[in-house]
This record gives C-alpha cells, sequence and structure tokens, in this order.
C-alpha cells in the first residue's frame, strides 16, 4: 500500500489549459476532478474559497471553521489544511501565486491584509445579500470562461479588488469568530499554535518554546490541546515532524541523512530512531513500502 503522507502542492498540481500563475475553478468542480484536496495538505501559493451553497468545516492549522453561504476563506503559503464539504457545496476556488499579484501591487500591501496574518481568523462571513464580492467572483469566472488579450492583467485587477473589498469588510479591532465547537479565545491559541508548529517544525520540537512564544505555560497548552483536540501538545509537533518526513522520504529522492538535516535532526540515527518509535518502523521500511517510485511533486490529477 502507498504510505501517508502530508502532500505539498503547487499550481501545477492542478492541470489547466495553459501554463498560468493562477488557477480558478467552481467548488463542486475541483473536488470532483482533485478528490485529493479534502485531506490534509500544504501548498506553496495563496488560496480563496468563496462558499455559495451547502455546508460543512473547514480546519486550518488544527482549528475547524463553520462554513456555508457567505463563507470567504483565505489562506496564505505553508498552512495545513482539509475540508469536510456536504454533497451541494457550491463556489469558487482561487489559486494564486505571491509573483503573481505583486508584479502590480506592491508586497507591502498583500502582507498587510488580516486575513493573510495568523493572529487573526482567516474566514469573512458575508450576508446573502453581498453584492460587491461575490459578483466579483462571478467576473473573474467570465474572464476564465472566455479567454482575451490581457486575461492575466484583467484577472489581476479584478483579484486585487477583491481583496481590498474583502479588507474593508474584515472587521477591526473585533475578535476572531468562534470556530466549530471553540470558544474564541481557545479557538485564538490553538490557531496561533498551529501556525507556530509550521514554522518551527524543522528545528523546535519542545512544547516549553512553543509555549513561550503563546506566553503561556506547557501545562496550559497541553491542558488545551488535550480538551479541544483530544491530543498533547507534543503529539501534535510529533505528528506534523512526521507527516514532513513521510512526505520526504516518499515523494524525493533525499536521502535518509538529508532528511534527517533538514529537519533538525543532529544525525541520521537519531531521526531512525525518532522515526521509528512514532511511525513504528524505520525510514528505509518506509520507503520500501512503495508500490511504485514517485517523483519530487505530489500531483493530484483528476481521478
Amino acid at each position: 500500500m502507498n504510505p501517508p503522507g502530508l502532500p505539498v502542492l503547487t499550481l501545477e498540481s492542478f492541470p489547466q489549459g495553459r501554463p498560468r500563475p493562477w488557477y480558478l475553478e467552481q467548488l463542486a468542480r475541483h473536488v470532483a476532478n482533485f478528490p485529493g484536496v479534502s485531506q490534509p495538505h500544504a501548498h506553496d501559493f495563496y488560496l480563496l474559497l468563496y462558499v455559495t451553497s451547502g455546508h460543512g468545516t473547514h480546519t486550518i492549522d488544527l482549528v475547524s471553521y463553520e462554513l456555508g453561504p457567505g463563507s470567504l476563506f483565505f489562506m496564505t503559503p505553508g498552512q495545513v489544511h482539509h475540508w469536510q464539504l456536504s454533497p451541494d457545496a457550491q463556489g469558487y476556488v482561487v489559486l494564486f501565486e505571491a509573483d503573481f499579484y505583486l508584479f502590480r501591487y506592491p508586497g507591502s500591501r498583500l502582507f498587510a491584509y488580516p486575513f493573510f496574518q495568523h493572529a487573526h481568523p482567516p474566514v469573512l462571513q458575508l450576508g446573502p445579500a453581498d453584492t460587491e464580492l461575490l459578483p466579483l467572483f462571478e467576473r473573474m469566472w467570465q474572464e476564465h470562461l472566455a479567454p482575451a488579450p490581457e486575461q492575466d492583467e484583467v484577472f489581476r485587477s479584478y483579484l486585487h479588488i477583491c481583496l481590498e473589498l474583502a479588507a474593508r469588510h474584515y472587521p477591526a479591532g473585533a475578535g476572531p469568530p468562534a470556530a466549530a465547537g471553540e470558544p474564541r479565545h481557545a479557538q485564538q491559541q490553538l490557531r496561533e499554535f498551529g501556525a507556530l508548529i509550521n514554522q518551527h517544525f524543522r528545528t523546535q520540537r519542545e512544547v516549553q518554546l512553543y509555549a513561550d512564544l503563546l506566553h503561556v505555560s506547557p501545562n496550559h497548552l497541553n491542558a488545551l490541546c488535550r480538551r479541544h483536540l483530544g491530543k498533547t501538545a507534543s503529539a501534535l509537533i510529533q505528528e506534523r515532524v512526521l507527516v514532513e518526513a513521510r512526505r520526504l522520504l516518499r515523494h524525493t529522492p533525499a536521502t535518509v541523512a538529508q532528511v534527517a538535516d533538514s529537519l533538525g535532526f543532529d544525525d541520521a540515527s537519531y531521526f531512525s530512531r525518532y522515526f521509528r518509535k512514532h511511525a513504528g518502523l524505520t525510514p528505509e521500511a518506509f520507503r520500501e513500502e512503495r508500490e511504485e517510485p514517485e517523483g519530487s511533486k505530489t500531483p493530484v490529477g483528476p481521478r
């Protein structure tokens, strides 16, 4: 059987009619064409998800958010997410690379949008009478369907206006909306913990460091994770290290020593002991379980 891993997707993971630094698809078709996007994964681009009908949950960096008509989600490169959608879920998915936006607009603006900052919730809940953002997604869709001269430039302009209007709708100074089943303060701490794990897991595996960064005690952080996620903080850190180790072992030709080095282990033998303790087999045995060789990319083409 194929061993589990955490895919890190690129725009090339989603084949298009022609190579371009952005992607747009209707949500239902996106999920049908690429079933893997419903499982936990990360990516190296920005993502917008606008839901027009249906319901479900969207989990981003450990925190699950309810979604429904009018939900607009924002994600940055490196975040880990997955979703559970009802069969009638509809909407739009927009993917774009930073360079695509930065070609025309300043990076200071892209990085300053509050919904792209981990300290703020990555979702807006717009009302059913939204007459600003939904029409923009519909115009982007029409632009996508009928390629015309300067299509990239027009699409980039629509995207820029969409982000600017979303920032205008974003509640200034308001507390984060409650995630599914989570009190606001707990949700914020879990979201920040998830973001910190993604940022530091290659070099830091001690709960104390993350607790210090969150300005809480290790006992508080562990209790929070046990209460809301059913796992200890240490287990969550270990899981992130292991999924990255599995991804590197499965999808790259890196040696075990190189994988160990990239994950901040002092030597390959210690990494092998760590991997065997938590994964149940050695890195070499894990690699041998592959049914067929794979390259360094992780395509999720239509099935």
